[in-house]
């Protein structure tokens, strides 16, 4: 990885880089022959810039794509870091074992401040005047920059693209605060206007086509997500957050979900990277889905012996944590191809949308806020199995008796197969011994939410990671070996990414007063400011 400055953030964005460039390195960005300039921007550029916002803002990229990038920045940015800690997959690398190694910690942050982060800037300068694009615009701002401060805290944020020498880092609680205030704008805007699409973005936004009551139910869904986020840490703003957002309207069905529209020239990154890249099942999902008899699993994972008879076939998750050949030649479950592989003709990445904000995370959300005491339009378990019931149906689980089963059901999670084939790993005793089916006690039931919450939001790991933070909730087993024991990681759930390397070296100011805002080391081990438990 090249040395790179943020201080050039925001500067230039090619309009025709949207569909044609193949840069991938951010010297090479930086001199862009197809670059403009922040003078030349008007409003007829809002749309081009906002695609590429929106596509390096849920870190995927190709060749040919907006922001010219790779598939690798998803592979590594959200792969080997935030679905390696949630244990959505197993990647092999050290970020298993709580390692961070390679830099990979950079990967990640490199794309977000010289593609998604400039392409963000110039669509809102090229969209001033125009409160509608600009209410959007304030989500997704929202939306891209809250996976990045709950991946690594304080982060440059109010002076991201200020084109200076050194970038201030802003604190969490700061972000978050501004977080609020731009939601809370963007609601008031959407729901005073008499304008049903943003003909301005409309042509290039590939998640809602600028459709004004879906980004206003999206960015009222991200209200409710951060409000508990932080109901920890301020539980009367929390409250006040989440009530509000419920009453102007969140994402009630998987019409209204946002997913991202993906094409040859935008392909699902996901699809390009698991089985290419040697990812696999993951012991915590075999024991989950396994046990509760769950029938995403098929969907979402192929049989550890798939050329063998159905009745012979099973499935194995690999344990998460081994050793270099730990496991020899045991074979796991990959990705099914059928639904997130690459798939036989190579197309599925080209066809297989990509997951940013499903509308059962707000049923699941609004489940543990009844529990809180606040009103979120629904019993507790009313709002539990909503959100299930939405799940199963975004997989394509529609009968109505095995969704009802499936809800009803009082099996719980098994011992992962690979247990008999090391006995000495500790999977014998399971996370989750709760069923699916509600329980009695309020702690049971607590816990009941994150675990349908975690399979819910699947394979959108940037959230569950955050979620399982939050919550707390045991719901996967620790890394079986680690490599980092520094205090707070050892095989404990991960509690943030540390700062990139290059940073030290180019803006060291301002990652030693970000230290002090992060209020401990710069280490894995080190909790955000709303995760308190």
């Amino acid at each position: 990885m090249k040395n790179y400055k943020i201080k050039t953030i925001g500067v230039v964005v090619s309009m025709l880089a949207v569909f044609s460039s193949c840069t991938k390195d951010f010297d090479e960005i930086n001199t862009n022959k197809n670059t403009l300039t922040e003078d030349q921007l008007d409003q007829t550029l809002a749309g081009p810039a906002f695609a590429s916002a929106l596509y390096a803002g849920i870190h995927n990229g190709s060749y040919s794509s907006p922001g010219v990038d790779d598939q690798g920045t998803w592979g590594i940015a959200t792969g080997i870091l935030p679905s390696t800690f949630t244990q959505y997959l197993s990647c092999g690398y050290g970020t298993e074992r709580n390692a961070f190694v390679n830099g990979y910690e950079g990967r990640g942050w490199l794309r977000f401040y010289t593609v998604a982060v400039p392409a963000l800037n110039n669509a809102i300068k090229a969209s001033e005047g125009n409160a509608e694009a600009l209410a959007v615009l304030k989500i997704w701002k929202v939306f891209m920059y809250n996976q990045m401060v709950d991946a690594y805290g304080p982060i440059p944020y109010t002076e991201a693209g200020n084109n200076k020498e050194k970038v201030p880092y802003d604190s969490v609680d700061f972000i978050y605060g501004d977080f609020f205030k731009l939601l809370d704008e963007a609601n008031a805007t959407l729901s005073g206007t008499s304008v049903t699409t943003v003909a301005a973005l409309q042509p290039n936004d590939r998640v809602y086509s600028g459709n004004v009551a879906n980004w206003k139910r999206f960015g009222n869904s991200m209200r409710l997500r951060l409000a508990l986020r932080i109901s920890d840490v301020d539980p009367a703003k929390a409250k006040t957050q989440a009530e509000a957002a419920v009453a102007a309207g969140v994402i009630e069905n998987n019409e209204e979900s946002a997913t991202f529209k993906v094409s040859n020239i935008t392909p699902n990154n996901m699809n390009m990277i698991v089985n290419a890249w040697g990812y696999y099942m993951t012991a915590s999902m075999e024991s989950l889905l396994v046990g509760y008899g769950d029938p995403r699993l098929a969907k979402w994972f192929a049989p550890a012996n798939p050329t063998a008879a159905p009745a012979a076939q099973f499935y194995r998750g690999r344990p998460v944590g081994g050793l270099q050949g730990q496991f020899g030649t045991t074979t796991f479950s990959m990705f099914n191809n059928d639904v997130l592989g690459s798939g036989s003709n190579g197309t599925l990445s080209e066809t297989k949308n990509i997951e940013i904000f499903m509308a059962s995370e707000n049923y699941l959300s609004r489940a543990e806020g009844a529990l809180n005491g606040w009103n979120m339009n629904g019993s507790a378990q009313f709002l539990y199995e909503q959100g299930i019931s939405l799940s199963l149906r975004q997989w394509g689980i529609t009968d109505p008796t095995a969704i009802a089963n499936y809800i009803a059901g009082t099996s719980t999670p098994s011992v992962p197969s690979a247990a008999a084939l090391y006995p000495t790993i500790g999977l014998e005793t399971v996370p989750v011994t709760l069923p699916v089916a509600w329980d009695a006690s309020e702690a049971n039931q607590r816990t009941q939410i994150a675990v349908q919450k975690y399979l819910a939001i699947f394979p959108e790991s940037w959230e569950a990671w955050a979620d399982l933070r939050r919550s707390d909730a045991k719901v996967i087993y620790p890394p079986i070996n680690t490599d980092n024991v520094e205090a707070g990681v050892g095989k404990s759930l991960m509690k943030r990414v540390i700062f990139v390397t290059n940073e030290y070296s180019s803006n060291r100011d301002a990652v030693t007063d970000a230290i002090t805002k992060l209020g401990g080391p710069d280490s894995g081990g080190t909790r955000l400011w709303w995760d308190i438990k």
